[in-house]
């Protein structure tokens, strides 16, 4: 944290004020009143009109036609024009001459009534600081004078109407400083008729406001002390800014609510990003701010809206699946508790491994080939292990049990081995009957069975354990069939829904919409890291209903972070819930709220800021499902790819390649900016690929015959670097050789690096093959390629490729072999391309490619290679149109 951002740590202002108070170490105390002893429930001070437009039109006191957003800019544009008309005798205004300069053929005849609904307005949707009054009343009994100065259009009497408050008592004898009363402001002259009147010298005097200049530098630089009680910092800016919420006063005024602004929801995040910051270090710091800022408002609204649907359907308990139902159960319960509502949330072990186990049909060889291809990676010993198998009763597998179960090939080998063995299959089916007895007992002794209805509760997506736990209980006795309640859903609730299930969304359901469910359940990794709880998942049960637990492991470092994020989000359910006991009225964060919310998450997934990425970046998946694989969010291999990685590259990416693309855009200016246009609509994807005459890479294998098998193809992306990448996936079964055309066309290639990643065969890191030094590139073999020097080829056809051997993987077991390679690309025209002559034509009639040969040697000879790449850069550039 810089010194900046620690001058503007809400809790750090306070303490240092309250310490000041105590030990009377100033005579007087002294406040900004808007932002400071006052907040909007508005993101800024000008949306209040959009609230005041409604109303107006509500009293039949502004045109029917005129929209509240419309009102807002011609309320602005008044303001400035009797500002404007006051100008030689100074810029305050009242609000009285305010609205005389509103248009007289719309708001003729009723000053009075509008000044009165302006203020009534105002005073609704301004809310006192809690820590604010506590200084204030800190301060009554200690005796010390207060000052409230501001630079606004109120009256004295308008601002003391506003700060009529129980919580504001004791400012009913504080000295009143406005600028419209004095004729200037807090940057033209206030200040020292502040200290003049309560007779003080500046250093007697402690200052508490929000604005940087008229709060903090110019009383300041006067001498008086002051305690910045920042509104909002740069980072918090700029996640508002990625969710294109308004900042500046001519950003539109989207997302404000005619009737609750926005709900109070900006200043509340500010006021818990910037309390109670962690000191552990950036990690923790950084948690706080995400849990805090983004997952806070959004879990807090999530969970009003079960306790609101619970109370109004007479649901006592909701039931949250663990391990996210500790934390989704606490914050459901605070709701509840804020409201004054009978609703009880409780957590209860259930997770999609055991009930998958519990509802299989083993004789069904569909439904067992479904549950070994989920995404999940267990070796095929943990896999058999699942099932309650040993190794020794499946032999045909006995060469891979330490192979990684994570390609369609592997897994349907094991549900061929078992549907064919009626032993195993009995044997499977004596592990599911145990498994649902065991299930069952746990489900009857924490009383959910009993329940009418048994409603879940949990984060979402596909709604397995609902679907999977009705299924068994259908099974099972004559049990009403569970009821949904979710964050987010997509498509595959439809599974759930086609049999009759009730299946609800907050932020989208059912896949609706696209937008934001796509976003969120493409990349929920983070979100359900922070929720869970910090212990292993469930794997089973013992015979009395007890739980049995994965391992956890996890490191200290991370598990400060999940705490401090978990932290933050209880901070901001805490000030909300502060706000909802202190004012019946206090609008809920269910329906109205919901588009904002859903655009605050979509758009912390889909374009996290740089310092969320190197947080997120460290953190690992964890596979679970019977398995103790973790995989790092942001692999290695994506970051080493990641200067010749286009928008569309990271929208092509799978769950398996990366679980959080938008990690890697982070970490590129260019690449986050393109992938945020995308992301946000702006930029069709379609603008980042060449024509369609692009070159393709084409890809081909040989198998043990000798023959050549016709592979893949994917047109060439050329990035903001002027760079390239291509991914392809081919099988790896009985074949020797693959044949990679990276440019598909004539052209000459800087290649950066080959890569081929076994899948399956127990293979590791260890066992990748990569190409990419000058000596290795050189070791391949090539098909009408020809090395011009370094790691510069020249490819003199479409089917002209370098050669990669998998000799390395014979009988090894792999089944599948993911090829990977980074490339700079220098076309040429068709005809122009050729074999290089022998003997070398003059210069005079060469062709272009010897003409470039040439100089590519002579700069390569003079420069060397760091020379060769620069020169090739040039003429990237040069064709593709960009400077470097």
């Amino acid at each position: 944290m810089t010194s900046d951002e620690r001058l503007w740590d809400h809790s750090a202002t306070i303490e240092a004020v309250r310490q000041a108070i105590v030990n009377r170490s100033c005579s007087a105390l002294s406040f900004d009143v808007f932002d400071t002893v006052l907040w909007r429930r508005v993101p800024r001070p000008t949306d209040l009109f959009v609230v005041l437009g409604a109303r107006l039109r509500e009293l039949n006191l502004a045109p029917p036609w005129l929209t509240p957003t419309q009102f807002r800019e011609v309320r602005v544009q008044a303001e400035r024009r009797a500002r404007a008309a006051k100008e030689s005798l100074g810029p305050e205004v009242c609000l009285a001459e305010i609205w005389s300069a509103m248009p007289a053929d719309l708001f003729d005849g009723h000053s009075y009534d509008l000044i009165a609904a302006e203020l009534e307005a105002e005073r609704e949707l301004t809310v006192a600081d809690s820590s604010i009054a506590s200084l204030i009343e800190l301060a009554t009994e200690h005796e010390m004078p207060l000052a409230l100065v501001s630079d606004t259009y109120f009256s004295e009497d308008q601002i003391r109407f506003l700060l009529d408050r129980d919580e504001l008592q004791p400012l009913i004898k504080a000295s009143l400083f406005c600028s419209q009363h004095y004729g200037v402001g807090k940057g033209s002259g206030l200040w020292p008729i502040v200290l003049d009147e309560l007779g003080l010298r500046p250093e007697q005097v402690i200052h508490v406001g929000d604005h940087p200049l008229a709060d903090d530098r110019i009383p300041g630089q006067l001498g008086i002390r002051t305690a910045p009680y920042r509104r909002l910092d740069s980072r918090l800016v700029e996640v508002l800014r990625r969710e294109d919420e308004p900042i500046a006063e001519d950003d539109v005024a989207e997302g404000v609510d005619e009737q609750h602004g926005d709900f109070g929801i900006t200043a509340l995040r500010a006021k818990a990003v910037l309390s109670d910051l962690p000191t552990s270090g950036h990690g923790p710091e950084e948690a706080w701010r995400f849990g805090a800022g983004v997952l806070g408002p959004v879990l807090t609204g999530f969970a009003e809206w079960i306790a609101d649907k619970a109370h109004r359907e007479g649901i006592p308990v909701v039931w949250c699946p663990m391990r996210e139902g500790e934390m989704l159960a606490a914050l459901i319960n605070n709701a509840a508790a804020a409201r004054g509502w009978e609703v009880a949330a409780k957590p209860i072990w259930l997770s999609r491994h055991v009930l998958a186990i519990a509802s299989l049909n083993p004789f069904d060889p569909d439904e067992v080939l479904d549950l070994l291809c989920k995404p999940h990676r267990p070796t095929v010993r943990q896999m058999l292990s699942m099932l309650d198998l040993r190794p020794g009763e499946v032999p045909t597998l006995a060469a891979k049990l330490d192979d990684v179960v994570d390609c369609d090939v592997l897994c349907k080998e094991i549900s061929d081995t078992i549907a064919g063995s009626p032993h195993l299959q009995n044997r499977l089916a004596v592990t599911t009957t145990r498994m649902q007895e065991r299930l069952l007992t746990s489900l009857q002794q924490c009383g959910a069975l009993d329940a009418e209805p048994f409603v879940l509760v949990d984060l979402g997506w596909g709604g397995t354990i609902q679907r999977l736990l009705a299924r068994l209980l259908r099974q099972s006795g004559p049990f009403r069939p569970p009821v949904g309640w979710y964050l987010v859903t997509h498509q595959a609730v439809i599974h759930a829904l086609g049999q009759g299930l009730r299946v609800e969304g907050f932020l989208a359901s059912a896949g609706h919409p696209r937008a934001v469910s796509d976003v969120i359940t493409r990349s929920p990794e983070a979100l359900e890291q922070i929720v869970s709880s910090l212990c292993g998942s469930l794997i089973g049960f013992e015979p009395d209903g007890s739980p049995v637990l994965g391992p956890f492991a996890d490191s200290p470092a991370r598990q400060a972070e999940r705490i401090a994020a978990r932290d933050g989000i209880f901070r901001f359910q805490r000030l909300w819930n502060d706000q909802v006991r202190g004012d019946a009225s206090w609008p809920m964060l269910t329906e109205q709220a919901r588009p904002r919310l859903a655009g605050m998450l979509r758009a912390a997934i889909a374009l996290p800021t740089p310092r969320e990425a190197a947080l997120f970046g460290s953190w690992e998946h964890e596979e679970n499902f019977g398995s103790d694989t973790v995989t790092a969010l942001l692999g290695t291999e994506l970051l080493t790819a990641l200067p010749h990685l286009s928008p569309n590259d990271l929208r092509d990416l799978d769950m398996r390649e990366a679980f959080w693309p938008a990690l890697a855009a982070a970490s590129d200016p260019q690449l986050g900016a393109a992938a945020q246009a995308v992301a946000s609509g702006v930029v069709s994807p379609e603008a980042f690929e060449q024509s369609q005459n692009a070159p393709m890479t084409r890809l081909r294998y040989r198998t043990r015959d000798g023959q050549w098998q016709p592979g893949l193809q994917k047109r060439v992306r050329i990035n903001h670097n002027g760079l390239s990448f291509v991914r392809m996936t081919v099988p790896a079964v009985g074949v020797t050789d693959i044949a990679l055309a990276l440019p598909g066309a004539r052209a000459v290639v800087r290649v950066d690096w080959i890569e081929a990643r076994p899948i399956g065969g127990g293979c590791s890191t260890e066992d990748v093959l990569r190409w990419e030094t000058p000596q290795e590139l050189a070791s391949l073999k090539r098909a009408g390629v020809s090395r011009l020097a370094g790691n510069v080829f020249a490819f003199h056809g479409g089917r002209s490729a370098l050669v990669l051997p998998l000799e390395a993987w014979s009988g090894r077991g792999v089944v599948e072999v993911r090829v990977t390679a980074g490339f700079a690309m220098l076309p040429h025209e068709a005809g122009k391309l050729g074999r290089p002559p022998a003997p070398p034509a003059p210069a005079s009639t060469a062709s272009p490619l010897a003409r470039r040969a040439r100089r590519a040697k002579r700069v390569l000879n003079q420069r060397g290679v760091s020379g060769l790449a620069v020169e090739m850069a040039r003429f990237v550039d040069r064709r593709t149109g960009t400077k470097t």
